[in-house]
């Protein structure tokens, strides 16, 4: 897929159209370098013209019954379900994540969509009994106009399952895709022209020091809603607090730990340890357990096992369903990637397997790794303390279970944490302990629809994915009746 595509229109006020400057980005497939298509290079102005459709959208939509606005969010799910197969082709293309587990990235999408639509109704007030001759009460009312930036892990699923609580509560949204993988964003353009009112869902492409700047310090944008690095998070607040006051939820990464108790067995951890890092995404996902703690009693065990099962990971080509890992999204990726495995070998860490730009023709050009795994990691290290992004596995070893507590706890991050014992009042206890916003005991990875999810520490602020997400695209606003 090396042809320039017609996947070139952004949708702005119900119309698909050309960035105001004429402009033009090219989108790279990272498993061969090669241009697959192009979108346009929006800029402030474009925003611009983006809030002002959103803002004409918002109150007519908003005036909709609760049920109403659901039958069409339904709607639109069922056009982006039928256009699936579509969308999956030109995602794993142009971020380079492997087929087979990016086949749910719609699925979730559309769930997402009929979850916030089933509880549309939810968006109740109260009446306070605050005085005994009056009537107090409160109503929820939607912000107005909301953005949404987009990660490049999971382009068309947050661009959905993550707006979908903005629409259901009545706003209007504009969405930034992320600029190294945007083209499944001009198939979400040309669906939502055709499902959603004219205005409602709008779709600026562009780069984030123009469009995503744009975006977060345009005064009329009171609510914010970002997933990516807490530099950037930090940066977003910066900006959006320059120019008004803003609500800005972040999720923004993390160093998660996987922490095992010596009472579990070797191969069934091995396994879970390497699903949970999520090579399947060449470990370019938030919540990926990468630092494995192991009890000193069954560290090596484990470690030989996971060895191997990473070594025996498949690279290839992303589309094929058998391909374990493709390549990493983008050349600034690979190379913050290789970094890290240069300052692991230079700071002790002891290299198991991977760490080298995989042999064969196949891989001369693309942006290739292998999935890495390193043993004997400890605090002092960028490994311990960094998130990567990308698929390097960082191993520790712990003795008390209070070390444990301190290792896990250790980093500025506190996105996600796995516990994995038989012991469920050493669970409870861990889990109580570890500083982390979504923790699995004896799993990983999974998201459950109305669960909410989300950081503590450096990992961010706000709820996202539950009825939490939904409200807080709302403000309070109380009524004093004065009866007495």
């Amino acid at each position: 897929m090396n042809q320039i595509t017609k996947l070139d229109r952004m949708l702005i006020g119900g119309e698909l159209v050309a960035s105001e400057s004429g402009a033009w980005d090219e989108s790279i497939n990272p498993a061969t370098e090669g241009v697959i298509g192009r979108v346009p290079a929006g800029t402030a102005a474009d925003v611009d013209r983006a809030v002002a459709a959103a803002q004409a959208a918002w109150p007519l939509w908003n005036a909709r019954p609760p049920q109403e606005r659901a039958e069409v969010l339904r709607g639109f799910g069922e056009k982006i379900m039928a256009r699936a197969e579509e969308i999956l082709g030109v995602e794993v293309a142009d971020t380079g994540n492997t087929i087979t587990p990016m086949r749910g990235d719609v699925r979730m999408a559309v769930e997402s969509l009929n979850y916030y639509a089933g509880i549309a109704h939810e968006l109740k007030g109260e009446t306070l009994p605050a005085t005994d001759r009056n009537l107090h009460l409160t109503l929820r009312e939607p912000y107005g106009v909301v953005a949404r930036i987009v990660p490049f892990n999971h382009p068309v699923m947050f661009a959905v399952a993550r707006t979908a609580a903005a629409l259901a509560s009545g706003n209007a949204v504009i969405v930034k895709p992320p600029e190294t993988s945007p083209l499944s964003a001009m198939v979400l353009s040309e669906i939502a022209r055709d499902a959603l009112p004219p205005g409602l869902f709008n779709i600026v492409t562009g780069p984030g020091r123009s469009v995503g700047d744009a975006i977060v310090r345009h005064p009329e944008i009171k609510r914010i809603a970002f997933i990516g690095s807490p530099a950037s998070g930090r940066a977003i607040q910066r900006s959006a607090a320059e120019v008004a006051v803003k609500h800005v939820s972040l999720e923004l990464g993390g160093k998660n730990p996987m922490i095992v108790f010596p009472d579990n067995d070797p191969e069934e951890i091995a396994r879970a340890a390497v699903g949970g890092m999520n090579f399947s995404w060449s470990g370019q996902s938030c919540g990926s357990t990468s630092r494995l703690l192991l009890h000193e009693d069954i560290y090596d065990a484990v470690l030989e096992k996971v060895a191997e099962r990473v070594a025996a990971i498949r690279l290839g080509d992303p589309a094929l369903a058998e391909t374990g890992m493709g390549p990493v999204n983008s050349k600034v990726q690979l190379d913050k990637v290789m970094g890290f495995i240069a300052s692991g070998k230079a700071e002790g860490a002891r290299l198991m397997t991977g760490g080298n730009r995989p042999r064969g023709e196949q891989f001369a050009r693309g942006f290739w790794v292998e999935p890495t795994v390193f043993a004997d990691v400890v605090p002092g290290m960028r490994l311990w303390q960094e998130e990567v992004f990308g698929p390097i596995l960082s191993v520790g070893r712990w003795r008390t279970t209070d070390e444990a507590i301190r290792l896990a706890n250790s980093t500025e991050y506190g996105l996600t944490a796995a516990i994995w014992t038989r012991d469920i009042k050493a669970a409870l206890n861990m889990a109580r302990a570890v500083r982390s916003g979504h923790l699995w005991i004896n799993g990983f990875s999974n998201h459950f629809l109305g669960v909410p999810f989300g950081g503590m520490k450096n990992s961010g602020v706000g709820r996202e994915e539950g009825i939490e997400e939904m409200f807080s695209y709302t403000e309070t606003k109380t009524i004093n009746i004065m009866l007495g």
